[in-house]
């Protein structure tokens, strides 16, 4: 169960046997269902997770009702409603399973304890920072003038796998597209 953490952690530092131990043996097992709310909009965010198997997205909902995704995240990486579990307010997204996920759950506390405990850990989470932020400077930034079919194939470079294992309706609001414009670009590639 915490080997892909351990494969995670061993490939962002040279870390020691003792000390990877120490790390994982705050991360509690989690087993979700499909399209399960991990955080509601309005709670306050005190898990990070690490995903073994399936995916995490992130996302808000408009004020007609409809979804906008922000994040996905699949195996080998962490997830979390980062702004509300950094400043501990209620969140302004959702944190949802959206398959049947096993997840190493961290709580906040702990997280932290690690951060100003283990050094290794420390650079983890600034890594997962800046990986984070350059994603998001990178969609942000990248989509600023971007036609739907720029955007489709941004997604071919940067996060194909979310074509391959998200719903077209969530990857559309992921893109800021409609269903049918992203099915009828997909079918011309």
């Amino acid at each position: 169960m915490y080997s892909l953490l351990e494969k995670f952690i061993l490939s962002k530092s040279d870390i020691s046997p003792e000390k990877l131990e120490k790390i994982t043996s705050f991360f509690i097992p989690v087993t979700t269902n499909r399209n399960e709310i991990l955080l509601q909009y309005d709670q306050v965010c005190k898990y990070y997770y690490f995903i073994n198997k399936g995916c995490i997205r992130l996302f808000t909902t408009t004020k007609d009702g409809a979804d906008s995704s922000r994040y996905f995240a699949f195996e080998g990486n962490f997830a979390t409603a980062l702004p509300s579990f950094i400043d501990q307010k209620p969140a302004q997204e959702y944190l949802q399973t959206i398959e049947k996920s096993e997840l190493l759950c961290i709580t906040r506390r702990d997280f932290y304890y690690l951060v100003k405990t283990v050094p290794e850990f420390a650079k983890i989470y600034t890594e997962i920072l800046e990986l984070g932020f350059i994603i998001a400077q990178k969609r942000i930034y990248g989509f600023q003038g971007f036609d739907a079919l720029d955007k489709v194939k941004w997604l071919i470079e940067y996060q194909p796998q979310l074509l391959l294992r998200v719903s077209n309706k969530m990857v559309a609001s992921y893109l800021g597209i409609s269903p049918s414009t992203l099915s009828r670009i997909k079918s011309k590639l």
